[in-house]
Parts: structure tokens; C-alpha cells; sequence
């Protein structure tokens, strides 16, 4: 069908769309691409992004009738660059199928901008007598501002209504826009109701108790100089004396450098700012607060990294014991990616007898895939991660704590049930969700980080990127465990493997910039970064390398 097909009146309400704003912008000077997390490249190159997000979400609100989010951030990237995504009304990633239709809109030439809408709305079938509502959000870049206001534009230049948050979290703004599209079902769509919520329920299942004899109430927060640091602010003026979050990083030096959880990670490493203390338990978050892991240093100053990973597993027993002991037979998995550590996948399956489903790397691949479980834990490696509850799950779940011949024991363990549900924030992986839950966890059994990080030893890995001309000769399968394209790479990698104990090692292509990422593990510490080092190289060799070559020296 073509655009022809709008009525004049229709084609009429384009008529703002070439605006004195859209003038001023110049039209695209290198191509973007909407991937696993939205645009996101350098700031200079986004102004024009910005306006047609703008206009897009607005499309996307009257196809759907529900408010959509738009938030400006380049969350664990370095400060000059920035980007923005779309939020679905469920709080959910931008529908697979629109990620085309946004890189298309991105990189039309202004003055094809009115019919490329046209063309979106006769395809979609859109009506745009419908209402529109779009909710905007920004992290603390120095860019952010001025790209937030040229979204603005766009979104009033097509009669869109603007909720304004300023300055949030990522998972805030994914939160908010499910609870206005769920009328305050979910929670009440503010950022008073987001802290109030989440931390209402971590006292209510604190009690009185603050210490125990392992645990204690004190955890060192790094807050990667980014939105993060507001974020802590306000969450300890609700939690009180109940949580005591002690912050680094706070904001006052350079988004995501040498820290946050993304360079903790990676690195391995304690991030700037950091006070080398032992037996301390440790936290970081990245520049938008939606990954978080912890860690700590031992009495000799050794590194220990709790990672997606960890936290997965942790939080699967906990529901899994509650599961048992309030006698609910709904069905608990969990989802990883290739990045997850070959013991911790050993562990699921072999220890918790639960099952395990591995997808390609992106949130809104193990978003949907958890949705096939009655209750899906998923988390990739880096942090990023939460819990998603069926409704028939959270329906038996509340019918079951009101049967009146519970015992004492399975309505302890059912009300702890419904406070996992309140502190989780459903919509996406949030930082500070994940860790009043970790918190609540740790308090439940009595742990400090070592006991936690005691329940299984992981492989010893290392990530490396390998800098090439064009990231898309690399393609993949398996759950990006496989290597299709170049011809010949993955035979190479896999008689290079198979010279390590326990050796597994695999790459995929970026999905915001031209880098090949290659994650190795093996059974030996000593080893295992000679085997990044050699895979890295064949990479460099057989997919077009066009930085410096890895070497052992350099790591």
C-alpha cells in the first residue's frame, strides 16, 4: 500500500514535521543503526537522531494507544558518545521488527522525512486520530540535555504529549512507563512512587534486624560519575538505617572512567576512587544504573568479581527454597547467554536441577525467553538482569497466602514470595532492584561476599575486542556459540580450544561498533589469557583486524 493512500487531512498533520529545528539539522553524515540497545555513537552525530525518534515514538504511541519511552543515554559507554532507544508500553525493549523501521527513519535525508513517515503509518496502519503520549528521560552526559530537546521537538512537532522525568535511571524510565500504561497497577508512575515502592518492601522483609553475625548493613557503592549517584542519593533517604551506602564516584570526575560495572568487569580490577580495603563488600553500577556486580577484595588484596552470573544463581536458589517450602509447583529456569561461565551452567543444572536455556546476547532476547517460564531468572554476565513472574504465577502465588491451612513455615516463605515480586523491577534490568534483592538475600541466609561466592568456583575467562573495518563480516549461530563467517574461522578457534583443559571460547560481532568481542575460558588461571590472546588473533587475521594486535605483553 502506498502513502498515497492517507486522506489530505491525514497528510496534512505532517505538515510540522519540516520545522525550523529540522532545518537547522543537517542531514546524516555517516549511517546509524538502531542494535541490542538503540543508536549509540558519538554525540556530535546524533542531533538529527534525536528529532526523528521523536517523531517515531509518537507514531508508535497512536499505533499501540499507550504512552512509549524515549531515553538518551549511552549507559557504560565513554562520556563523548550518547544515544537513545525506544521503550515499549510494557516497559519492554523497542518491538524487533520497528528496530528497522528506526534505522530506515534515522538515516532518511530531511527531505524525504514526510513521506518516509507516511510510508510507516499506511504500512502500520496507523491511526493518527489517536492520542499520543511520549515519556522522556536523560542520563547526566554533558550532551544529554541539548539531545533530549531536539527529541522534544520532535515528539511536539507531531501533537505528541511530553512527560518530562529529566534526569533518571534507565530501569526508572522503563518502570514508569509500564505503571502508566498499566494504570498504577504496577505502581504508581513516578520516580517517588519507584523508590517508595522498592523500598517499602526491602524494610518490610529486613524487620528489625540490621546485622547479623556474617552480615552487615554496609555496602561501598561505585556510582561510575553517572545518573547512578542520584539514584543512591534518594534510595537511602527511603531505606533509612536499614541499608547504609557508602558512594565513590559519585559524579564530581569522568562518566565510566576507569570505573563503573562494565570497566569492573572487564578489567577485573578495583575501579578509581576505590578505597583498597579487605572483606569489604563492594558494588558497581554503570553510567545509566541498569547492570550492576559486586565485589570485594580478600585479606591479601586479591580481586573477587560477583558477577551476572553470580547474582543469578543466588537469587534462583532463594525463589527455588521458597518455591519448596511454601509447597508452590510453578516451574523456575533460567536464561543465559554464551558469555556465562561454563561452571555456572554446570551448576544450574548438575546442583539446582533447574533448567537452563542459553540465547544470543541482548536484553530483549533473554527478556522473552524468560517470559516462557512461570517464574524466568535471567541475567547476562555483565550484570544486566532481573526476574519476570507469569500472571497465573503471581495470581497462585497471592491465592495461595491467603489459604487459611498454610502453615507457619509456607506463609513465611509465600510473603517473602510477594516481597520478590514488589522489589523486582519487571520491565528491565535495574541496578539498585537487583541489589536490595542481593541485600535482602545475603541478610536472609547470613552471608558475607566470600560465603556467597563459595557456593561454586567459576573457570577463569577473559574478554578481549579486536578492532576491525566492518564488524558485519561476522556472523554466528548457536547462540552466538558458533562462528558461520569467515569461512575457516571457527575451525581455527576450535583446534585452538581444544589445546586448553576445559577450554571453550567464542566471538561475535559488536552491535554498536566495528569490533569483533572474544570471550575464552579454560580450567588454568595461567592459561587462559593466552588463549584470548591466540583467538583474538585469528580473528585479527581472518576478519579484517585494523587496530593493534593482541599480545600477552599488553593484557
Amino acid at each position: 500500500m502506498s502513502s498515497s493512500s492517507l486522506s489530505d487531512s491525514e497528510s496534512d498533520y505532517f505538515h510540522n514535521v519540516i520545522s525550523e529545528t529540522l532545518k537547522s539539522l543537517e542531514n546524516p553524515k555517516s549511517k546509524v543503526e538502531y542494535g541490542t540497545a538503540g543508536f549509540r555513537t558519538s554525540a556530535d552525530l546524533l542531533d538529527h537522531v534525536m528529532y526523528k525518534m521523536g517523531l517515531l515514538a509518537v507514531l508508535r504511541s497512536k499505533l499501540k494507544k499507550a504512552a512509549i519511552g524515549l531515553m538518551i543515554t549511552a549507559s557504560h559507554n565513554p562520556e563523548p558518545d550518547n544515544g537513545i532507544k525506544l521503550v515499549d508500553p510494557a516497559g519492554e525493549m523497542l518491538e524487533a521488527s520497528w528496530e528497522a523501521i528506526a534505522t530506515d527513519l534515522a538515516n532518511a535525508e530531511n527531505s524525504s522525512l514526510k513521506e518516509k513517515l507516511k510510508q510507516i503509518c499506511t504500512n502500520e496502519n496507523i491511526d493518527l486520530s489517536a492520542s499520543a503520549t511520549v515519556v522522556l528521560g536523560r542520563d547526566t552526559r554533558q550532551t544529554s540535555p541539548k539531545l533530549m530537546e531536539l527529541a522534544r521537538k520532535g515528539v511536539e512537532a507531531l501533537n505528541g504529549a511530553v512527560v518530562n522525568l529529566e534526569l533518571v535511571t534507565t530501569p526508572q524510565l522503563h518502570y514508569i512507563v509500564l505503571c502508566t500504561n498499566t494504570n498504577g497497577v504496577y505502581g504508581e508512575p513516578t520516580l517517588q512512587g519507584y523508590y517508595s515502592k522498592l523500598a517499602t518492601t526491602f524494610k518490610s522483609v529486613r524487620g528489625a534486624e540490621r546485622n547479623k553475625q556474617y552480615y552487615t548493613k554496609v555496602i561501598q557503592l561505585d556510582a561510575a560519575n553517572g545518573v547512578g549517584a542520584i539514584a543512591a542519593r534518594e534510595f537511602q533517604k527511603h531505606l533509612g538505617d536499614s541499608l547504609e551506602i557508602v558512594m565513590f564516584n559519585h559524579g564530581s570526575e569522568q562518566l565510566n572512567h576507569k570505573c563503573g560495572a562494565d570497566y569492573v568487569k572487564v578489567q577485573q580490577a578495583m575501579p578509581l576512587n576505590f578505597p583498597s580495603e579487605s572483606s569489604v563488600r563492594c558494588v558497581s553500577v554503570d553510567g545509566d544504573a541498569d547492570r550492576v556486580v559486586y565485589f570485594y577484595l580478600d585479606e591479601s588484596k586479591k580481586f573477587h568479581l560477583m558477577d551476572g552470573d553470580r547474582i543469578a544463581t543466588l537469587i534462583a536458589v532463594y525463589v527455588k527454597e521458597l518455591l519448596e517450602d511454601s509447597g508452590l509447583p510453578l516451574h523456575l529456569g533460567l536464561v543465559q547467554t554464551a558469555y556465562s561461565n561454563g561452571a555456572v551452567t554446570d551448576y544450574i543444572t548438575r546442583v539446582l536441577e533447574l533448567p537452563v536455556k542459553c540465547v544470543p546476547t541482548g536484553v530483549k532476547h533473554l527478556h522473552k525467553e524468560a517470559k516462557n517460564f512461570d517464574i524466568g531468572v535471567y541475567f547476562e554476565a555483565n550484570g544486566h538482569g532481573t526476574v519476570l513472574f507469569k500472571d497465573s504465577a503471581k495470581r497462585a502465588i497471592r491465592e495461595h497466602a491467603e489459604n487459611a491451612t498454610l502453615s507457619e513455615a509456607q506463609r513465611a516463605a509465600v510473603t517473602k514470595l510477594r516481597a520478590v515480586i514488589d522489589m523486582i523491577n519487571e520491565a528491565v534490568g535495574d541496578a539498585f532492584s537487583n541489589i536490595l534483592l542481593v541485600e535482602t538475600i545475603l541478610h536472609a541466609r547470613d552471608w558475607d561476599t566470600p560465603d556467597w561466592e563459595r557456593t561454586y568456583s567459576e573457570f577463569p575467562n577473559r574478554q578481549l575486542k579486536v578492532k576491525v573495518l566492518d564488524r558485519n563480516v561476522v556472523t554466528t549461530m548457536d547462540a552466538e556459540r558458533r562462528c558461520v563467517t569467515p569461512a575457516g574461522l571457527q575451525e581455527e578457534i576450535d583446534k585452538t580450544v581444544s589445546k586448553y583443559e576445559k577450554g571453550r571460547s567464542f566471538i561475535r560481532p559488536s552491535g554498536t561498533e566495528d569490533v569483533v568481542r572474544v570471550y575464552a575460558e579454560c580450567e588454568d588461571a595461567s592459561e587462559v589469557n593466552k588463549l584470548a590472546v591466540e583467538v583474538a588473533g585469528l580473528v585479527h587475521d581472518y576478519a579484517g583486524g585494523c587496530g593493534e594486535r593482541a599480545s600477552l605483553d599488553k593484557l
